[in-house]
């Protein structure tokens, strides 16, 4: 049976786009029917579809294919676990065109490194995150998640529902809200 490509791509939010590590992929000699993908996943998330599809697809011989190590982990005992989860199946893992070899014990290290300098690069920007957050509501700019509706229209929601004339389904089409907003509405004012 002849050994397969199989490339593996990730994005954190859905509104990024995917299209610089599908041609990087390509560029790499992968399929584009080999390539599974995740959008809106962290890599600290370890339950992925497009990785279980990915892991699932390759076989003892086959290399699976990534253009950066962060894309498949974000962290050093996730990226350890995928790697001896492929190591156990007789798969290659080729990072960015260098294929990376288990038994090696520099292709160990030079790993570990990586795995701990995408770790260490996440970590970084979730605290760079956190300290803006705390700027912006020292601020006055950070004031969560906005309400739904004006003072007015709660009040007005309030009382079709006390009126007892419109269903709750009723009063969120009303409102374009949905009917969990239209409980909370009534339970915070009643």
């Amino acid at each position: 049976m002849p050994a397969h490509i199989v490339g593996y791509a990730r994005v954190s939010t859905n509104e990024q786009d995917l299209t610089a590590q599908r041609n990087g992929l390509a560029v790499l000699g992968v399929p584009e029917d080999m390539i599974y993908v995740d959008h809106g996943l962290t890599g600290r998330n370890r339950d992925r579809p497009g990785l279980r599809e990915a892991l699932a697809a390759v076989r003892a011989g086959d290399t699976l294919v990534i253009t950066k190590l962060d894309r498949l982990a974000r962290s050093l005992p996730d990226a350890r676990d995928i790697v001896e989860e492929l190591t156990k199946k007789k798969v290659k893992l080729s990072i960015g065109g260098s294929v990376h070899d288990p038994t090696d014990p520099v292709g160990r290290l030079l790993f570990n490194v990586l795995a701990m300098v995408a770790e260490f690069e996440s970590d970084l920007i979730r605290a760079r995150t956190r300290e803006g957050m705390q700027v912006a509501k020292a601020k006055g700019r950070l004031r969560g998640k906005q309400p739904k509706l004006s003072k007015s229209q709660e009040a007005h929601l309030v009382s079709l529902y006390k009126g007892g004339q419109h269903t709750t389904t009723e009063i969120a089409d009303i409102f374009k809200v949905a009917r969990s907003t239209v409980y909370r509405i009534v339970k915070r004012t009643i």
